[in-house]
């Protein structure tokens, strides 16, 4: 049997993102436990603000479908979120947004959401740790994708002061919650192959 294969996706830009060194981070440990991981980066799938005029008159853009495709090569998605007003980033749920309208021929609505194991993650300077934006993007994959969301989640807080200069998490409780993650997002994604 071939190995998982998982999709690592921090949902932020900004140099020096803690949600971009937590992935980074993540995908490593999945390494370590042996699949086969892809992390990209949402800059290469530049995306215009979702407009269902836009997509009338010209469709939906290949970078969209080039991200659906993408997630579709992968049996696990992790999603590493900040927190942006006690939601979502724009960057993420517009990325989000234009996946779920790329349609294939004959594929039913959705299917890159419903067909593989998500898990999500999220990094803060704050003492809630991106608590706040789990929550909205647990519902936006659950409730409005239909997507299987595993049930172990990592909320980092006080971020800003969490690595060591190696990109290492200092407290070995936020190392364990991290591996936590990754093996139960492992074990999903392989009961559901």
């Amino acid at each position: 049997m071939s190995a998982i294969k998982i999709l690592v996706i921090p949902g932020s830009l900004r140099t020096g993102s803690f949600n971009a060194r937590l992935a980074a981070l993540a995908a490593k440990e999945l390494a370590l436990a042996g699949v086969e991981v892809t992390r990209i980066s949402l800059a290469d799938y530049a995306l215009p603000i979702y407009d269902a005029d836009h997509e009338a008159q010209s469709g939906v853009p290949r970078p969209a479908v080039d991200l659906k495709h993408m997630m579709g090569q992968h049996q696990g998605v992790l999603l590493v979120s900040p927190e942006y007003n006690a939601s979502v980033p724009p960057l993420l749920k517009n990325a989000i947004d234009w996946v779920s309208r790329v349609r294939e021929r004959g594929e039913p609505p959705l299917q890159v959401f419903r067909g593989r194991a998500f898990a999500i993650a999220a990094a803060s300077a704050g003492k809630f740790g991106g608590m706040r934006a789990l929550m909205a993007l647990r519902q936006i994959l659950t409730l409005g994708l239909g997507a299987t969301v595993i049930p172990q989640q990592m909320a980092l807080s006080a971020a800003d002061h969490a690595f060591t200069d190696d990109d290492q998490l200092k407290d070995t409780r936020d190392a364990e919650a991290l591996r936590g993650v990754v093996r139960q997002l492992i074990d999903v994604a392989q009961q559901m192959r």
